[in-house]
């Protein structure tokens, strides 16, 4: 492709609404350009580096014995009422009429339209397994896009789904999935982890998050440095024997002191002249409509999954300003574990270790020093409660953990049966007994791999494409100078024919611009190989050759040029 024809105007400067590098970046190389909130258009250079990711997704999906199929964007609400997740997705989900006032969305996910899809079509335990995917837009409508493609209302997504007759069929699938995914982040050029997580709106026992490591990630991972659990940090649990016994403490009888406007767990800490970890922290929660306090050390986070999960099948969430308001007799930022009408007191195993603490004394402006378990105030349930922080114990093996930030570029999940009993997808097994369906679910971001890559490989000039995504191999550059021109655009011309027929991608740059802005464009490009052919080089039969991603230089002999870098 010549630059001259090439669809494309790049930015010398910064655009004002660009947060991060990938947004910056993509942007100044124009690989995309803004619609609207949150929807952008794909440029040439931009479609060549999502084409590429889609290519490496659909070879590894092939390769693990997947089918391609596309499924419609526009999905007909009632599939989503039969699961209830219309109600589930709320707002985030578009949603549309048609002439006759029949409702239908856009797909936010597909696992309504490919389990509907599957239960019209297979019957019989002789069908199965079957493991079908696409590639495809979807829909979502964030209450603040930003970051670009990193939080985006319309995105790419590769989404596939498995059918099953029973729970180990769905484990090796789930496996080969799991090796793929593996094998696409690597082509890719990313550095990731995957990672135990919650399943969110989609459901199921057991999933792994793939995280793109990133400081700029919305969402934080914890990782061992010794074994290979990794978790996102909403599943992950501190390494904890969950408290059995009240510990014997002799301390002081309570103290109550007067701690005037110091509802937060630091001025507490100043005013009194201890560390925060010596407080107790009580978030009070509501649990099936009674009050439930939970107690972690005032160093520690509760982590409100975990509470969840704790009290599951009872339906748990935490106090918001609106349940404050609603119960004056409650003083927040004062709360103790001892709070009249409290139903059910919670607390991680760190409150149960032998000390006395520093707690709310349940009225505006008053604290208590010298609170013990078990003489003072009760737990009913002990449960792993806070957030994990750097330097807790791995679950596994007890060596430290650390938490990092990482974009989530894939999911992966065992589903079991809840969309096929909620959508019919059974089959008969060999004694023509009906059974449900068991099902699994693979999703990656196709164009949020992109954002991911850039920003991991990235410098102060520019992109620096892997070179398995690359829009071009190489970025040829003419400098025809002030000398014998003819001759270099000749040398040029003649080197951009011989790549081409060598089945090289060649981005050739014949404008007419100085030096300076074709070398600075080619570096914002980021091509992995950058080819100059000079009047100088011309003269002595060779051509420049540097590596974007090292800045390494070498020369090539001009007759030579194109075999040495077909074969790199």
């Amino acid at each position: 492709m010549r630059m001259s024809a090439l669809f494309l105007r790049t930015l010398r400067d910064d655009p004002a609404d660009a947060e991060i590098d990938s947004h910056r970046l993509l942007l100044r190389a124009g690989c995309i350009r803004r619609v609207a909130s949150g929807i952008y258009s794909w440029l040439p250079l931009g479609r060549r580096v999502l084409a590429a990711v889609e290519g490496i997704v659909r070879e590894e999906m092939d390769a693990a014995g997947a089918q391609e199929v596309l499924l419609p964007i526009a999905q007909p609400l009632d599939l989503w009422a039969r699961t209830g997740r219309d109600a589930t997705y709320g707002p985030l989900m578009f949603r549309l009429a048609d002439r006759k006032d029949a409702g239908f969305c856009l797909s936010p996910t597909a696992e309504e339209a490919i389990t509907a899809l599957v239960a019209g079509e297979y019957s019989s335990y002789r069908d199965l397994p079957v493991n079908l995917y696409q590639i495809n837009w979807k829909y979502r409508d964030e209450l603040r896009p930003r970051f670009g493609l990193l939080r985006a209302r319309e995105f790419l997504m590769k989404d596939a789904y498995s059918f099953h007759a029973d729970t180990d069929d769905l484990r090796r699938t789930y496996a080969d999935m799991y090796a793929a995914y593996q094998r696409v982040f690597d082509r890719c050029g990313l550095t990731f982890r995957a990672v135990e997580a919650q399943a969110g709106e989609i459901g199921g026992d057991v999933n792994h998050e793939f995280m793109a490591v990133a400081a700029i990630g919305e969402d934080d991972f914890v990782w061992c440095t010794s074994c290979d659990y990794a978790a996102n940090v909403e599943a992950a649990r501190r390494h904890g024997r969950l408290h059995q016994e009240v510990p014997v403490v002799d301390a002081p009888a309570r103290d109550r002191v007067h701690t005037p406007d110091l509802p937060g767990i630091a001025g507490v800490a100043a005013h009194l002249g201890v560390e925060p970890s010596e407080l107790l922290k009580c978030i009070a929660f509501d649990v099936d409509g009674e009050l439930g306090l939970a107690l972690v050390p005032g160093d520690r986070e509760v982590n409100p999954y975990a509470l969840t999960q704790a009290l599951a099948p009872r339906s748990a969430r935490l106090y918001t300003d609106d349940d404050f308001a609603a119960r004056p007799d409650l003083p927040k930022g004062y709360i103790g574990p001892d709070c009249t009408g409290a139903a059910l007191v919670v607390a991680d195993p760190l409150v149960g270790e032998e000390r006395p603490w520093v707690t709310g004394a349940n009225e505006i402006d008053h604290h208590v020093r010298h609170a013990v378990l078990g003489r003072d105030f009760r737990v009913d349930l002990w449960a792993d409660l806070v957030s994990v922080v750097s330097g807790d114990p791995c679950p596994r093996c007890g060596a430290r953990l650390s938490v990092d930030r990482g974009i989530e570029v894939g999911h992966v999940f065992q589903l079991g049966t809840k969309y096929a009993e909620a959508l019919g997808a059974a089959y008969t097994d060999a004694d023509g007994h009906d059974h449900p369906m068991v099902m699994g679910c693979y999703g990656i971001g196709v164009s949020r791999i992109v954002t991911a890559v850039v920003e991991e490989h990235h410098d102060d000039r520019g992109i620096v494409w892997p070179d398995a995504l690359a829009p071009f191999a190489v970025h040829l550059v003419a400098l025809p100078g002030k000398g014998d021109t003819a001759a270099v655009v000749e040398a040029a011309e003649a080197l951009y024919a011989d790549l081409r027929a060598a089945g090289v991608t060649v981005l050739y740059d014949d404008r007419e611009a100085s030096p300076g802005v074709k070398f600075a464009d080619a570096d914002l490009l980021g091509m992995p190989w950058r080819i100059t052919v000079g009047a100088k080089g011309v003269a002595r039969g060779v051509v420049e050759r540097r590596r974007r991603a090292d800045g390494t230089e070498d020369e090539l002999p001009l007759a030579e040029a194109a075999a040495r870098l077909a074969g790199v």
